[in-house]
């Protein structure tokens, strides 16, 4: 995850905040281990489309192929473009704000750490995630070196 972040970094999007690393259970019927988690704040010039391909380019370095995946099944990183600011986008493969975020307290509670006050569609995040189930989620360690 801190090779990750610190690629996005090289790759010229300005990392504002990042929350902990969350170590949170699987989502999805597939049987599989845990997932690491985390959520990451950018400033950037591009468009949220051009923000998507170069995500998936940083996926694709830490050889993520998509085209052999399971959905819901095990990946080696998954990159989502949860807020583009206050922008609403819905395309058949780019949809902001994420439709499934306030569902999901593995992307709600890393959210709520760095924007605690943030309200996404007149719902308040922290109020989103009190109706959710934590169970599981549980913040680990961030290696300090990026490299």
């Amino acid at each position: 995850m801190a090779k990750a972040v610190g690629l996005i970094a090289r790759i010229g999007l300005k990392i504002i905040a990042r929350s902990s690393l969350y170590q949170t259970p699987p989502w999805g019927p597939v049987p599989q281990g845990p997932y690491l988690n985390m959520v990451v704040a950018v400033e950037t010039e591009l468009s949220a489309r051009e923000l998507l391909h170069m995500l998936l380019g940083v996926e694709h370095a830490f050889g993520r192929d998509r085209t052999k995946e399971v959905r819901f099944g095990p990946r080696t990183i998954d990159i989502d473009i949860l807020l583009y600011g206050d922008d609403v986008v819905a395309e058949p493969d780019l949809e902001i704000p994420h439709p499934r975020m306030m569902e999901r307290a593995f992307a709600l509670v890393p959210l709520a750490e760095i924007a605690p006050d943030l309200v996404i569609g007149g719902v308040a995040v922290k109020e989103a995630l009190a109706r959710l189930d934590r169970s599981g989620i549980e913040r680990v360690e961030l290696p300090s070196d990026p490299a």
